[in-house]
């Protein structure tokens, strides 16, 4: 089978790899799309992943899939959406657990299946933040899962969406529920934030410590920052004194009844379906994974999600 792998920092290369054999509790998929994830982006880089590190395996590393079942503990030919198991989706075959995945109907395309992924880890998370209703938030990096929560917050009865980031989303502020667009970086945008500060901060760009610092700097007293930024440090340096003074609360996590949480997402976007056409502005094929790859790199003005397409 055909599958793309990581041969040096930034680059991929199309090899002849041997089909996974899925073990008990899992199903041998082929892939028909696939979304690019901010957390792919330093493994293709040539980071480590301190997670995750399939680093240089066929396959690795796309996790966002939309695929057709070929064998194992499904019907062959039935539809899936989910995680390629140690994120190694970027095959013509891949391997997925059936309790990290969700089959569809026909009613989305395979492109459009991808955003039920990316989805279903936003609303997962904002599960655990009992009360969303009436308060201000603000959310840091409006890119397309940042926009996500935009979305998810305004829907649960957020008074007032703030987000924040150096690229400017104005051209979709409307279409994801964001009240107010700030076009700056975010320890600025927190040093100089006046009142009345955000009740819910949600940090969703990861990477390194500075947007969780920006989060916690302008959070109000009581408030709570739900840090969803996927970390590429085992340790951060964390202003501890000012959330101790804030009496503030801290909410990290990863997605973990997968199963259920892809089924939510897909019934969120039986009511939202207009999200779809603004979210998913760039389509490429599969093998020009490099470009694709490349592209999601750098964030523009009129670009979210890239998707792979077979």
């Amino acid at each position: 089978m055909w599958a793309y792998a990581i041969t040096a920092p930034g680059r991929l290369h199309r090899i002849e790899a041997p089909v996974p054999q899925p073990g008990p509790g899992r199903v041998l998929v082929r892939l028909l799309a696939g979304g690019i994830c901010g957390s792919d982006l330093p493994s293709f880089n040539g980071r480590r992943n301190t997670f995750v590190d399939f680093y240089g395996e066929p396959g690795y590393p796309l996790h966002e899939v939309v695929g057709e079942v070929v064998s194992g503990e499904l019907p062959p030919g039935t539809r899936i959406v989910g995680w390629a198991e140690h994120h190694l989706g970027l095959a013509e075959l891949f391997v997925a657990r059936l309790d990290a995945i969700h089959a569809l109907d026909d009613e989305l395309s395979h492109v459009e299946a991808t955003v039920v992924q990316p989805l279903c880890t936003v609303l997962h998370q904002l599960d655990r933040i009992s009360e969303v209703a009436g308060k201000r938030v603000a959310v840091i990096g409006q890119g397309s899962i940042g926009l996500l929560f935009s979305h998810a917050l305004k829907a649960r009865g957020a008074a007032w969406v703030t987000g924040v980031d150096r690229v400017d989303r104005s051209d979709v502020a409307a279409a994801f529920g964001v009240d107010e667009v700030v076009c700056e970086d975010a320890a600025a945008w927190a040093r100089d934030i006046g009142e009345p500060r955000p009740d819910i901060v949600v940090e969703a760009v990861g990477h390194h410590a500075g947007p969780l610092e920006a989060a916690v700097t302008a959070l109000a007293p009581h408030g709570t920052v739900l840090a969803f930024g996927v970390p590429d440090e085992t340790h951060y340096a964390f202003p501890f004194m000012t959330f101790f003074r804030k009496h503030a609360t801290l909410i990290a996590g990863a997605a973990t009844d997968r199963a259920q949480a892809l089924a939510n997402a897909r019934e969120y976007l039986r009511e939202h379906r207009s999200l779809l056409a603004p979210y998913l502005t760039t389509v490429v094929g599969v093998h020009d994974a490099q470009a694709a790859f490349e592209t999601a790199l750098h964030p523009t003005v009129g670009r979210l999600k890239v998707v792979l397409e077979v």
